[in-house]
């Protein structure tokens, strides 16, 4: 990748493919080019590193309600002209589907963003080694009973470009980076894990020492971890366990899980399905969010959602698939996963409306409670048709506004319904996560805790 933004030459070959469209065919093209950087460290020395260049095409052509699909992970023109034809193929072994088509401009204006920054592409390639050694030793230097599992840097550039015959004709390009390390803490036999992450457009907003402090308290603080016993309790959700309860709940309200019966939120838009005080929203033109963006993977403008506003349920998230099939309008929330992939519907950049007060300022007035750090086996243990879940997880008994003892080896268990009603309160304290979903504390009272 060099400073020059060249996704203005993918979306020319695009275009050069829809000007190919036949008569009755409607034909997209998304172009995508891309390079990603992973680093490992382990004692010091480098263990894996891989900088990898992608770059490709995907094709797809409706004709009669027919879809065929094709692509290639190269953007030869003659290897083009063969997807093309490949597409059209493979017309022939589609099903009708009454829906089928692309999407068309909707008028929402695209929302200025900067998410390219120069200044990542100008690092070198010792200075990501650097962080990640950095972030080994700062991690280790905190405590001697911590070993560091892994100590990681990644970054990701990518251009891609999309044409339709419909009329959609988009293009851009993003970039950003991350730290991550892995925490084991020993104490005599036991050995309890963490982990610690830093988030950025450029390496220079990374926060390492932040990064390795939070991998070894979350490590040491659950040394001498014991069962709890068995209570109905009032728990904390730590950001990083929020984040992962919304991509569940985020999941659930895409317009293809609703088409599909797959929803536990079908047939309840207007519905008040949480506590007033949780306004959820998908907002991707948040620079903030790592991913943010400005165009979905359909070539529309992307856009704040808000899909549950004090309380009550009042968009789901659409593709302009989805949107057909439901007769709802397109949302601007078209995911795939690269050139290869179809879009399907998604969000993009979840996180609920913050408060305004720390997590211990939260935990100084909860009597008896449990901050709950970790989450095992979370989307095994959720039926998003139901909405039933149980999962194993451990950290702190809060005991008179104060952290206590920590507890490991129990599962909380309850409803996403009842627990988005049951939220008594929200945290100020926004995570941004290399990931779909920010956290945030999130106070639930009247959880089953089954330990022993």
């Amino acid at each position: 990748m060099t400073s020059i933004d060249r996704s203005g030459e993918l979306l020319a070959l695009a275009e050069r493919v829809v000007a190919m469209a036949g008569p009755g065919e409607q034909v997209e093209a998304y172009v995508s080019r891309g390079l990603s950087t992973e680093v490992r460290v382990y004692e010091g020395e480098v263990e894996h590193f891989v900088s990898a260049q992608s770059e490709g095409i995907g094709i797809r052509v409706i004709r009669g309600g027919r879809t065929g699909t094709s692509y290639a992970g190269t953007l030869d023109e003659k290897i083009v002209a063969e997807v093309l034809a490949e597409a059209r193929d493979n017309l022939g072994f589609a099903e009708v589907d009454e829906w089928a088509g692309l999407a068309e401009p909707d008028g929402v204006a695209v929302v200025p963003q900067q998410l390219w920054n120069p200044d990542l592409e100008l690092t070198s390639t010792s200075r990501k080694i650097d962080l990640a050694k950095q972030l080994e030793r700062l991690t280790l230097g905190h405590d001697k009973r911590v070993r560091v599992d892994d100590a990681n840097y990644a970054d990701s550039f990518g251009e891609a470009a999309v044409a339709t015959t419909t009329g959609i004709r988009a293009a851009g390009r993003e970039n950003g980076c991350y730290v991550s390390v892995g925490t084991l803490a020993d104490d005599g036999d036991e050995t309890q894990t963490g982990f610690g992450f830093a988030v950025g457009r450029t390496v220079d907003e990374l926060d390492v020492e932040r990064a390795a402090s939070d991998a070894v308290d979350r490590a040491t603080r659950l040394l001498g971890a014991t069962k709890p016993e068995s209570r109905r309790v009032t728990v904390v959700l730590d950001p990083y366990v929020t984040a992962q309860f919304l991509g569940i709940i985020g999941g659930t309200l895409s317009g293809d899980a609703v088409a599909r019966g797959r929803s536990l939120f079908a047939q309840r838009l207007g519905d008040e399905v949480a506590t007033p005080l949780l306004t959820l929203v998908d907002d991707p033109t948040n620079p903030l969010a790592y991913t943010a963006t400005d165009i979905d993977g359909e070539g529309l403008a992307a856009r704040r959602n808000v899909l549950i506003d004090s309380g009550r349920l009042d968009r789901f998230v659409h593709s302009s698939y989805s949107a057909r099939r439901l007769a709802a309008a397109p949302t601007g929330n078209g995911v795939r996963g690269g050139y290869a992939g179809s879009p399907g519907a998604g969000c993009l950049a979840l996180n609920v409306v913050p408060g305004s007060r720390s997590q211990a300022e939260i935990i100084s007035g909860i009597d008896d409670g449990i901050l709950v750090q970790q989450v095992q086996g979370l989307h095994s243990g959720v039926n998003a048709v139901s909405g039933d879940f149980s999962t194993g997880a451990a950290g702190l008994v809060i005991t008179n506004g104060t952290l206590g003892r920590p507890v490991r080896e129990f599962t909380i268990a309850s409803t996403l319904q009842r627990m988005l009603l049951d939220i008594v309160e929200i945290g100020g304290d926004v995570e941004w996560l290399p990931m779909r979903a920010a956290g945030v504390s999130l106070v639930i009272r009247d959880v089953t805790m089954s330990g022993s």
